[in-house]
């Protein structure tokens, strides 16, 4: 998902580099949605992780 959200901030610098407003704004926002979703599953899974007492992989 994270993936996601940086190839949709990679087409609204793109698309505002070219001049078109409107897509970057949309797509500057799907990015913005996504990473923040990442960011709240991340948690839930570091927490369901913790809660089994297993620590992080790294």
């Amino acid at each position: 998902m994270l993936y996601w959200a940086v190839v949709c901030l990679i087409v609204a610098i793109i698309a505002g580099v070219l001049g078109f407003g409107g897509i970057a704004g949309t797509a500057a926002g799907i990015a913005k949605v996504l990473f923040f979703i990442f960011l709240i599953l991340l948690v839930v899974s570091l927490v369901m992780n913790a809660m089994k007492g297993k620590g992080p992989k790294v």
